[in-house]
C-alpha cells in the first residue's frame, strides 16, 4: 500500500475521533442526516430488520452454549447494547477512545463486563478467539488492497465453529448528509462534520453477491442480504469449518 493509501487511513481514524459526538445523528436521521419523515421511516424499518436478524444468530448460538464474541469497530455502542445481551463474555475494539468513552456511557453497568480495547484495526491482532466476530458499517471502510488481510485477521478471531456477522451501507443517495457526495464506484468520499471541517475516508460500495465471490475466493461462505433501500447484511464462516 502506498504512503497516500496510509495517508487516508491515519484521516480516516482522525475523523472518526472527531465525530464521535456526533456519529449517532446519522443512525438515528439527525440534522444533516435527517431526509424527511419518509425516507426516515425506510431506514429505521430496515435497520429494525437487520437488528430482527442479528437477534437471531445471536439466540441460535447462546442456545448452543457459551457465546464468547469479539465486536470490530465498536463504535459509540448501538450494536454493543444488542450483543452484551447474548453473550458470556465480549470485547470490543475501536480505533477511537472517544467513540468507546461514549459505549461505555451507553452500556452504563454492563461496561463492566465488556473488555474494551483501543486499537487501529489494520494493526491489532487477537489474543484468544471467538465464537461470534460482528462488524457494523466497518468493512466498506477497508481499503480493497487490505481486504484479504481483513479477512484473514478475521479467520483468526474465530474459533472452530465460528461465524461472521456483518453490517454494512449498501449506495443509497439518502444514507449519508445532505452534504455528502456519494460514488458507486469509487474507493474514497470526502466526508464534513457538523463544523465544516473535512476528512478524506475509505469507502466502498458492495452488493451481496459481489462480497460474496470476493470471499468465496479467498475460503468463505457467506449468506447476505439486502434490505430494499439501505443495508447489507449477514454471515460468513470460513468454508472448511461452516455447517
Amino acid at each position: 500500500m502506498t504512503a497516500s493509501h496510509d495517508d487516508v487511513l491515519r484521516e480516516q481514524i482522525t475523523y472518526y475521533r472527531a465525530r464521535a459526538g456526533e456519529y449517532d445523528e446519522w443512525f438515528l436521521r439527525q440534522g444533516r442526516y435527517d431526509h424527511g419523515a419518509e425516507e426516515n421511516a425506510r431506514w429505521h424499518a430496515e435497520a429494525q430488520q437487520v437488528a430482527g436478524a442479528l437477534d437471531t444468530v445471536l439466540g441460535a448460538a447462546s442456545g448452543r452454549g457459551r457465546t464468547d464474541t469479539l465486536e470490530l469497530a465498536g463504535g459509540t455502542g448501538l450494536w454493543t447494547q444488542r450483543l452484551i445481551g447474548h453473550s458470556d463474555s465480549l470485547t470490543v475494539v475501536d480505533a477511537s477512545p472517544e467513540m468507546l468513552a461514549i459505549n461505555r456511557e451507553r452500556l452504563g453497568s454492563l461496561a463492566d463486563q465488556i473488555d474494551y480495547q483501543a486499537a487501529d484495526l489494520f494493526t491489532w491482532r487477537p489474543a484468544r478467539r471467538y465464537d461470534l466476530v460482528f462488524f457494523s458499517f466497518w468493512l466498506s471502510h477497508v481499503p480493497p488492497e487490505r481486504f484479504a488481510a481483513f479477512w484473514s485477521l478475521v479467520r483468526d478471531c474465530l474459533a472452530p465453529g465460528g461465524r461472521v456477522f456483518l453490517v454494512d451501507s449498501l449506495y443509497a443517495l439518502t444514507s449519508s448528509a445532505h452534504d455528502h457526495r456519494l460514488d458507486a464506484e469509487a474507493t474514497h468520499m470526502t466526508r464534513r462534520l457538523n463544523d465544516g471541517s473535512e476528512y478524506r475516508i475509505v469507502k466502498v460500495f458492495y452488493t451481496p453477491e459481489r462480497l460474496r465471490a470476493e470471499l468465496a475466493a479467498l475460503g468463505w461462505q457467506a449468506d447476505l442480504r439486502a434490505t430494499p433501500t439501505y443495508f447489507l447484511y449477514g454471515q460468513a464462516t470460513p468454508a472448511t469449518q461452516s455447517g
